[in-house]
């Protein structure tokens, strides 16, 4: 297991995703050890206990920097901050919202605008229509010339993330490279649930089409050239938002995914179909599942909360309409399908390969790459490298 910090699978698993960005300046492995030291395994009170300590003496620094006019050094403190804030609510997930998940995504929240502020490339935070409300967003650019209209990707979130996490993972090497960024928080994600209480849901056309509207008002967005990423459940909400949007000029799924049900082994029984189960009697289908930590903490904590669900059954009803077989011909711009040995949500990506309409790539990660894993969470420079690389070739025109 990579830098094994807890013998507990969960918080592991959840240290990891702070250790995983230590790469884009979001963590410091030490400041991780140091935590991790105070938190006994399962102690899920010490583990917030702990972790917003960290990001309350780290953020506490980079205010002292910021105030002695050390720009840099504040902005690296208050990006780490925002890490470790983060990683101290996700073993409260669940519905109702803990107290202590509400207030600290706020410091969450204060840390990355801290950062957005004082970044070397300009990031804004953003508001984009949606539905009544809005959805939050946020825009990064490689520099502040505001007239020159860029490429730009436009990044579709997963399960569990927000678009702070986004922001390591897809906007920073993006404006290294001459590109725009643009972030976004779905329904189920981010903000839009935490504090806006809105819920997942399968047809992301509708989530993508005024995301897509944004961005094509915007001055610094080339509007020939968008490229929209998913990454994780992103893996099948960004091909399902594009089926239905045939401005997007470039597709990357990571993973490629295609019917989600499908890849949950059902018994045979119920291998027809969901839409007329009851959800009641499904629940025994995954209750077994659940004496696992884990995947308790992806179905009953994550699952229901993000979906707005009561029960097991609900949710395995509601995944039946997470489909792309349908829809996935209608996909007819480039597409960089991403396939990694080493993730089992990758079992899809030859399937959604295979049924899209136009120009298709497919790439496979794992092995002795370095790279395998969940959304090749430790090699990342890999995957940018093979994904920029793509898109450098893939859009029209001077990509930079």
């Amino acid at each position: 297991m990579q830098l094994h910090l807890f013998d507990d699978p969960l918080f592991q698993m959840h240290t990891e995703r702070a250790l995983a960005l230590i790469g884009r300046g979001a963590a410091e492995y030490g400041e991780c050890a140091a935590t991790a030291a105070h938190i006994a395994d399962g102690d899920r009170d010490a583990w917030h206990r702990a972790w917003t300590a960290t990001a309350a003496r780290v953020a506490a620094a980079a205010e002292a920097s910021a105030a002695h006019g050390h720009r840099v050094s504040a902005a690296d403190g208050f990006w780490r901050a925002t890490t470790y804030y983060r990683i101290s609510y996700q073993p409260l997930f669940g519905a109702p919202v803990d107290p202590r998940l509400a207030e600290t995504f706020k410091r969450e929240r204060a840390c990355f605008a801290r950062h957005a502020a004082l970044a070397e490339r300009p990031v804004e935070l953003v508001e984009i229509p949606f539905e009544g409300t809005s959805l939050p967003g946020c825009l990064c650019l490689p520099d502040g010339d505001r007239t020159l209209a860029r490429p730009t990707v436009v990044a579709v979130n997963g399960y569990d993330s927000n678009l702070h996490e986004m922001y390591g993972a897809h906007a920073l090497p993006a404006v290294r490279r001459g590109y725009a960024c643009l972030l976004v928080d779905g329904p189920g994600q981010g903000r839009a649930l935490i504090e806006q209480g809105l819920h997942l849901r399968p047809d992301w056309e509708t989530v993508l089409r005024p995301v897509i509207d944004y961005a094509t008002a915007r001055p610094e967005v080339d509007a020939s050239r968008i490229a929209v990423t998913g990454w994780s459940l992103g893996g099948y909400l960004a091909p399902r938002g594009v089926s239905g949007d045939d401005r997007v000029a470039a597709l990357v799924a990571d993973p490629g995914q295609f019917d989600l049900v499908d890849v949950m082994r059902l018994p045979p029984e119920l291998a027809g179909g969901l839409s007329d189960a009851d959800p009641e009697a499904l629940d025994a289908v995954l209750a077994p599942l659940t004496e696992d930590p884990v995947t308790h903490w992806r179905l009953v904590q994550r699952g229901l909360w993000a979906h707005g669900l009561d029960s097991l059954g609900e949710y395995l009803v509601a995944m039946d309409r997470f489909r792309l077989s349908g829809v996935a011909g209608r996909i007819t711009c480039p597409t960089l399908v991403v396939a990694n040995d080493e993730d089992p949500l990758a079992a899809q990506a030859q399937r959604l390969h295979d049924a899209l309409g136009g120009p298709k790539t497919l790439v496979r990660f794992g092995g002795d790459d370095g790279a395998g894993g969940h959304c090749e969470a430790w090699n990342r420079s890999l995957l940018d490298q093979r994904v920029f690389d793509w898109l450098d070739t893939t859009l029209p025109g001077d990509t930079v």
